[in-house]
Parts: C-alpha cells; structure tokens; sequence
C-alpha cells in the first residue's frame, strides 16, 4: 500500500470546519489557537461561527482551509498516522501551503501569515469585475486550452486549473472569460459556466500578487520536507527548499496542473489517497483521474475512527 496525503483548496470551506477535531483533539485546537495567534485575530471564531460570506473572502478562506487541514493531520499524528507515512504531499492550489506545512517544510505561523498575505495580494491584483472564471465541463485540457486561446482577443484567458479529464477552469478578463465559455458550448462542452469567485486566479493577471509572494517567501524559512511534494506547476515531485520557493511565486500565475498530479503519484505506485481537510472535492477529482486508487476523505473525528476501525 502506498499512500499519499492532498489538501484541498479554495471552495471547501463551510463555516463549522475542523470544530468537532478541535473539541475532540487538544493537538487540534492547538493547531487554531496558533493559527489566531500568527494573525494577530480569532479567525477560529469566524471559522466556527460566522458568516459564510466573511469565510469566504480569500484572505480570510486560504488560512482558515490549511488551518483545517493542520488541525486534520495533528488528530491523525495523535492517533498514531504520520505524514511521514506516505509516499508524497500534495495540495490544490493554496492546499500546496497546507501540504508544505504538513510535512514540516513551512512552520504553522509562517503558513498562516503567507496564505493571509497571499489570499489579500490575489484578491488586490485585480479590481473587482475586471477579471472572472469559468468552470469548463466536458473538454479535456488541449480543448479547453484552445478555447481560452481563440477568446482572449488581446486580453488574457488562460486555462488555470486541470483538475480532472472532464473538468478545466479558464481564468482572465471577464469580456474574454464569457467568450470562451460560448466558444467552449461550441466545441462541444457539456456545460461552460461563469464561477462565483472574487477574482481571476492562476492567470498572468496575478502577477501582482506574484511579485508579492515572491517577496515574503524571500524572508521565510522553507526546510526540505519530510517526503516529497508533488508541485502544482511541475506535477511531479520537489524536495529542494530553493525550488519549492520558485515554484510556490510560479503557482500564482501558472495552471493546476492537478490532473497530472495525481496520474503521475498513481504511475508512482500510489494506490491510496487521503484528503486531509474540509470537504471531498478533491476525492471526486481524484476518482475521475486514476479509478484504480483508494480515496478516503479526512475531516472529522468520525473519518479518523474509521480509519482505525
């Protein structure tokens, strides 16, 4: 059995996330006590009992999602799994922080400070209506990749996210978003639609907020972690702290290339997967991706007693 440890990313939050961990797991509660503490804020009370439109705001999603996920992995350490257990790391998107975190590449603070900053340089690159997304449903990436093509006109579009054989996500100017999801109908997509998110992420129009991250992660402190993680820009596997660094600022602007993560760990002999976090998102990805591998979903103490059951 080889197994690997993903974190999800943005679109898995829900207000109430990680609570039962907490009160079940003092490690747990550690996890969020250190977290508020980093921010200088009690983003667990916003987590546990606010409003999901504050949840939702990027700053406050991106370090309350891998405080979830931390929380996760320290109830798992607690009943005797470890990361170092697995073969690799990896996470969708800011679920790449979570990743390093939870291999001891980054430090629980560092984290939570980064994805603040990062969530807050993603969400100020861009004004508010300029950029959009689109979920693109029955084309493969080559396809959907020459749809964003063919509609940015001069603006960007780009494909961003690759997340499993039927699904992309194309990202960039709004006007040219909305032309790719009708030239997307055109090619024969299933469905092209316009998603609720706050900006354009993973496209050249991030580079703002790439040059941000390229300047806070120049002064933290990234070690080798304890097993490899599978980058999203590179889909294979990365150790050294200097290329983590590179390629954590090429994330920013660059594709989830999430569906050839995960056929490259399942080419590496991976055959179990658990998503350690909020939600199942990437569960569904992965069942789409590589049929052959286990998926196991990890977010509450009830996922974690099955698991010693």
């Amino acid at each position: 059995m080889s197994r690997a440890f993903v974190f999800p990313g943005q679109g898995a939050q829900t207000i109430g996330m990680g609570r039962a961990l907490a009160t079940a797991y003092p490690a747990a509660q550690a996890v969020f006590d250190e977290v508020d503490a980093a921010l200088g804020e009690p983003l667990s009370a916003l987590i546990w009992e606010g409003e999901a439109d504050a949840l939702t705001l990027t700053a406050n999603a991106q370090p309350a999602l891998m405080a979830t996920s931390i929380a996760a992995m320290r109830a798992l350490e607690a009943e005797g799994f470890s990361v170092g257990d697995a073969a690799f790391v990896a996470g969708h998107s800011l679920g790449e922080y979570s990743a390093l975190c939870a291999a001891g590449s980054l430090s629980l603070a560092d984290t939570a400070r980064l994805l603040r900053l990062r969530g807050k340089a993603m969400q100020s690159a861009v004004p508010v209506g300029v950029g959009a997304m689109a979920a693109v449903l029955g084309l493969d990436f080559a396809a959907a990749s020459a749809v964003a093509e063919a509609a940015a006109q001069g603006q960007v579009c780009q494909a961003a996210n690759d997340n499993d054989p039927s699904q992309v996500v194309i990202s960039g100017h709004k006007e040219a978003v909305e032309r790719a999801t009708v030239l997307a109908k055109e090619a024969g997509a299933k469905r092209a639609v316009m998603l609720p998110v706050s900006a354009p992420f993973h496209c050249a129009l991030m580079q703002p907020a790439a040059d941000a991250m390229a300047a806070a992660l120049a002064d933290v402190a990234i070690k080798a972690p304890v097993v490899p993680l599978v980058a999203n820009v590179r889909a294979e596997a990365v150790s050294d702290p200097d290329l983590i660094r590179q390629l954590l600022v090429e994330q920013v602007t660059g594709s989830v290339r999430w569906r050839e993560s995960v056929a490259w760990m399942a080419g590496q002999g991976v055959d179990e997967i658990w998503e350690i976090g909020a939600g199942k998102a990437l569960s569904g990805m992965i069942r789409r991706i590589a049929k052959d591998v286990t998926c196991r979903a990890v977010g509450t103490p009830e996922d974690i007693a099955a698991l010693k059951a």
